[in-house]
């Protein structure tokens, strides 16, 4: 029954039939959004649903039963942990109070097309590495927007109270500019005031917008390069033995596959 498991999940078709399940799963999501199509074909994708949820839980099971009696194996990767919730949660009622939540729930499935690709689980793996980096660029951005806010309600309050009669408000319209969206409507009205008011929003929109966001980028740049390294790393790892008996098995097979059709050509 292991090997069966492991085989079995180890197949391309195996995981080629789970995206392709993920894919069906989040096209029923797309198509509940029509009210015409529910009343029409709303039973067919309950249906649908109860089937993509079963081949789910058939999957985990599967991979628990290839790693049997190493749970540890499956339940200590956090992507399977991520699959496993989702099962969890789609298992809920969707009646009554929690209807609108095991609804909702439904849509984590599409998420676990992340957890099935290798690349997006790189991508993700790295964003959550950068994380911790990216609270120093966070801090140092905070301190320039504070700076920058302050000085833009002393400056243009009065002659601009719409953009910048609070603090807060300063700092709304700061996260305005460094979106880069119609902040030279915001520059012009400055410039009614004060023709050299351009000097302060060049130069925020120089140090909120391309200092900063190309400071994120290479924090994540930095930890996309450390995730491969890692992840090369373990595929470096040396074969164990029962891989490796296995591997030898497997090879012993095709030698004796590839004899006997040299002798059959004889």
């Amino acid at each position: 029954m292991k090997k069966t498991a492991q085989i079995i999940s180890r197949h391309p078709f195996f995981e080629h039939s789970i995206i392709g399940l993920i894919l069906l799963n989040a096209l029923i999501l797309g198509l509940e959004t029509s009210p015409t199509l529910v009343a029409q074909y709303g039973d067919w994708f309950e249906i649908g649903h109860s089937f993509i949820l079963a081949a789910f839980i058939i999957e985990a099971v599967i991979k628990i039963t290839a790693v049997a009696p190493r749970l540890r194996l499956y339940f200590g990767n956090g992507w399977n942990l991520f699959d496993f919730s989702v099962i969890l949660l789609a298992l809920m009622p969707a009646t009554g109070e929690l209807a609108v939540i095991a609804r909702l729930a439904r849509l984590l499935r599409v998420l676990r097309l992340i957890s099935t690709i290798p690349e997006l689980r790189l991508i993700v793996t790295t964003l959550i590495r950068s994380i911790p980096s990216m609270g120093h660029v966070i801090l140092l951005m905070s301190i320039i927007f504070y700076i920058y806010g302050i000085a833009g309600y002393h400056l243009f309050h009065e002659h601009d109270p719409i953009h910048w009669e609070t603090l807060g408000l300063s700092l709304l319209t700061l996260f305005r500019i460094v979106t880069l969206e119609d902040w030279t409507d915001v520059m012009y009205t400055a410039m009614e005031m004060n023709k050299w008011a351009w000097i302060y929003f060049v130069s925020f929109v120089f140090m909120g917008t391309f200092v900063i966001i190309n400071l994120f980028i290479a924090v994540v740049l930095n930890n996309l390069d450390q995730a491969k390294e890692e992840q090369l790393n373990e595929l470096r790892k040396p074969v164990g033995r029962d891989e490796l008996l296995k591997e030898l098995a497997e090879t012993q097979r095709a030698l004796a596959r590839l004899r006997e059709r040299m002798e059959k050509m004889e």
